[in-house]
């Protein structure tokens, strides 16, 4: 089993998706930040189950989505790294991916 660890780059990425949801619907904003925690709980047990981006195909990076957002992790074997959320309705910035990705 995999050890899972969120980049603090990440964390703050969902803490301020979960913000601006909690505006309008507190309620909604704590269920998806429910559901990001379960569905990356089982990345533990499935590393691989994330399915490779769109942009970034030949590479070790690998996605979840949980409408409305995508969840971007790399796993060496033993840790599954957790290393940006986003709206899955903006463009991915690559550099901004890689740069947390030399983080751990």
């Amino acid at each position: 089993m995999a050890e899972i660890v969120w980049s603090e780059p990440a964390l703050a990425d969902l803490d301020a998706i979960a913000d601006y949801i909690a505006i309008e619907d507190r309620a909604a904003a704590e269920g998806l930040v429910r559901r990001f925690f379960e569905r990356v709980g089982r990345l533990a047990e499935f590393p691989d189950s994330g399915s490779r981006p769109q942009e970034l195909r030949r590479s070790r990076y690998r996605q979840i989505v949980e409408p409305p957002c995508r969840v971007f992790y790399r796993h060496d074997g033993t840790t599954v790294f957790i290393l940006h959320v986003m709206r899955s309705e903006r463009p991915l910035r690559r550099a901004k991916l890689t740069r947390r990705a030399r983080l751990p």
